[in-house]
């Protein structure tokens, strides 16, 4: 059916995780569906997923492409060459194409002013591809609580539940977005950002004193990173919808500069 090619919605930008081939299974490339739909019904936008094919990956056409980049969480780790971080551990999950692929493109997004919006991983990352560093394990770091995901329970609503009250900057973006001081939220990671990459702010605190939240204020479009999963059930909590709408919003004025 031949279609008229108006009024598109902007493209969102998905990267996803790399699972490396064994003797018995294929490589995969995969990523949570709640991203691509969140996207789509809060950021009003049209959701694309970008492989990580790392230094393979064909970065002009994709930031010629999207309007926006919506980095998910992950379970692999931030390789810590990229910040000058301790060697892992043998056994700690690590995925370098995703990085390879996504360190590079939100490099290039911000100079060209493309919106990015990083969640938990994401958010790692962007403050890594910028310049700043990450703690490995907060729950091992003096006075700090354990901010992992759940191991009690395998129930996705119990895992993904608010845990911690998380205090905004005063005069900060996230507070002048929802309007308030505090708000609640989840907490699935065991990393977190140590050193805040030059030029941002921070955003955000947990109650031990964890980043929660950072912001590229000088950028001309949304460019923030939170720690939380805020695309889960995000049409019932209050700053993550309204940061959602604002990434989309961000999103549609890019599309109408450039497309």
């Amino acid at each position: 059916m031949k279609m008229a090619l108006k009024n598109k919605k902007p493209i969102i930008g998905v990267p996803v995780n790399h699972t490396p081939a064994t003797e018995n299974t294929s490589a995969l490339f995969m990523t949570a569906e709640k991203y691509a739909r969140v996207s789509m019904e809060i950021s009003d936008t049209s959701p694309i997923l970008i492989p990580a094919f790392g230094k393979e990956t064909d970065f002009e056409t994709i930031l010629n492409t999207i309007d926006g980049l919506l980095l998910t969480g992950g379970r692999a780790n931030i390789e810590p060459h990229h910040y000058g971080g301790q060697e892992f551990p043998a056994d700690e999950i690590i995925d370098p194409q995703r990085d390879a692929t996504v360190l590079p493109l939100i490099r290039g997004c911000i100079e060209n002013e493309i919106p990015v919006f990083g969640i938990c991983r994401g958010i790692q990352e962007i403050n890594v591809a910028m310049g700043g560093s990450l703690h490995y394990r907060v729950h091992l770091l003096p006075g700090k609580n354990d901010h992992r995901m759940r191991r009690d329970t395998e129930i996705q609503a119990e895992r993904f539940a608010l845990r911690h009250e998380i205090a905004l900057t005063a005069g900060g973006y996230l507070h002048k977005l929802l309007g308030k001081k505090t708000t609640k939220v989840n907490s699935l990671h065991a990393q977190s950002i140590n050193q805040i990459a030059t030029g941002f702010s921070l955003e955000a605190l947990s109650p031990d004193g964890v980043i929660e939240a950072i912001n590229l204020p000088t950028a001309k479009r949304f460019t923030v990173g939170v720690q939380w999963h805020a695309e889960w059930r995000a049409s019932e909590h209050s700053l993550a919808s309204k940061l959602f709408a604002a990434f989309g919003a961000a999103a549609h004025d890019h599309a109408k500069t450039y497309r």
